[in-house]
């Protein structure tokens, strides 16, 4: 005769599982996220590119890149929220850009088995990772702010770890200039590329040890508001949130791997310049889920959430991605350093100045997030003339 004990543990458990699973299946529900309609554009980028349709399958799977970027976001979330801080703060800051990743990676080896379109690849890479920076610090920020200042007069934020987030931005600037001075100042493309991969390996060091200073020694300077996120429970088993984590991420790799084959098309059929479909582009349809998240808690005065998602992720962009890109590309004998170009390094260091300026005194309106949206909004517009 079976145990009653044993009988309602298994029904628990069994219930567990089936409320475990309706989440996960409710993660691809259009009627819970609106944003789940775009999925539908997977199987019209895959039909596209079948035909050789190379306009249509570069749109396409760039808008179906946005889903499956906010699905490799509540996969990781759920994962975080069973493993830990530590643990958490890894698995974000290596999935949090790997759409960047993704795309990068891709051009760069893509550009490695063709040297005709190689130096097409490098722009594109460079201009998607310095358009990741500009896109977080300009538009998300001033999105937010704005959104945020409508409604509540002004909002407040640490601002002691803005600063030190705008300090490390800063001393990535430091390693997009110093290669472009050399250059300038007679040095060869030897040096250049030398002094970028030394360049490379120091960002990398001083990431990990931004990383151990924000997620060890000094957790409470980057904690957001007190209790948030310590109350919230997964919503699903930790093995659906990796299968829903592999899931996307293998979608996010197939669509990354159809743009950058047909960009080359997109480029000739739409007659839009590389570094405008770089800079403006990629990023804003690559990181469009977490725009929405950062502007949508800022709108619940929640700031420092706000502001930890859009310039962490510039942090994440400028001393991770770009370091570790240089460095893969090196490997694979492409000619990939931190000389961006001088458009993309002025773009970026006066986005960084005007973005240090604003957040210096800990509190924001939505006057100071029009004057983020104003810079982004010029220089869309020189891309878009180059």
């Amino acid at each position: 005769m079976s145990d009653p004990k044993t009988v309602v543990a298994g029904d628990i458990l069994v219930d567990e599982a089936e409320e475990a699973m309706e989440h996960f299946l409710a993660s691809f529900d259009p009627r819970k996220n609106k944003l789940n309609f775009l999925l539908l554009a997977i199987p019209v980028a895959l039909y596209a590119n079948f035909t050789h349709q190379g306009g249509l399958a570069f749109l396409f799977s760039m808008v179906a890149i946005m889903p499956l970027a906010f699905l490799m976001g509540k996969a990781t979330e759920e994962i975080a929220l069973r493993t830990g801080e530590a643990v958490g703060g890894l698995l974000n800051a290596t999935f949090g850009n790997a759409v960047e990743m993704i795309i990068a990676g891709l051009a760069i080896y893509t550009a490695s088995k063709n040297e005709e379109i190689a130096e097409t690849m490098i722009t594109v890479t460079q201009a998607s990772l310095i358009g990741s920076i500009l896109g977080n610090l300009l538009l998300v920020l001033g999105l937010a702010m704005v959104w945020g200042g409508i409604n509540h007069k002004i909002q407040f934020f640490s601002q002691d770890a803005g600063q030190m987030n705008g300090s490390l931005l800063l001393l990535a600037i430091v390693a997009l200039i110093i290669p472009s001075a050399v250059h300038h100042s007679g040095g060869t493309l030897g040096d250049v590329a030398q002094l970028s991969h030394y360049a490379a390996v120091v960002l990398l060091a001083i990431y990990a040890l931004a990383l151990l200073f924000q997620l060890k020694t000094h957790a409470d300077v980057f904690a957001t508001e007190a209790g948030h996120g310590s109350h919230e429970d997964p919503e699903m088993s930790i093995k659906d949130a990796w299968i829903l984590l592999i899931l996307s991420t293998i979608l996010v790799g197939w669509m990354a791997h159809i743009l950058v084959h047909s960009l080359e098309v997109a480029v000739e059929q739409w007659h839009l310049p590389e570094l405008f479909i770089g800079v403006i582009l990629l990023p804003f349809f690559g990181n469009a889920a977490e725009h929405f998240t950062a502007v949508l808690v800022a709108g619940k005065d929640k700031m420092d959430l706000s502001i930890a998602i859009a310039i962490g992720s510039s942090v994440q962009i400028a001393l991770f991605v770009a370091p570790v890109m240089v460095l893969f590309a090196w490997a694979l004998g492409v000619n990939l350093t931190l000389e961006f170009g001088l458009l993309e390094t002025a773009a970026t260091f006066i986005s960084v100045l005007v973005a240090n300026s604003i957040m210096s005194d800990g509190k924001c309106n939505w006057l100071e997030g029009s004057m983020l949206l104003a810079c982004y909004v010029i220089l869309a517009l020189a891309f878009f003339q180059m």
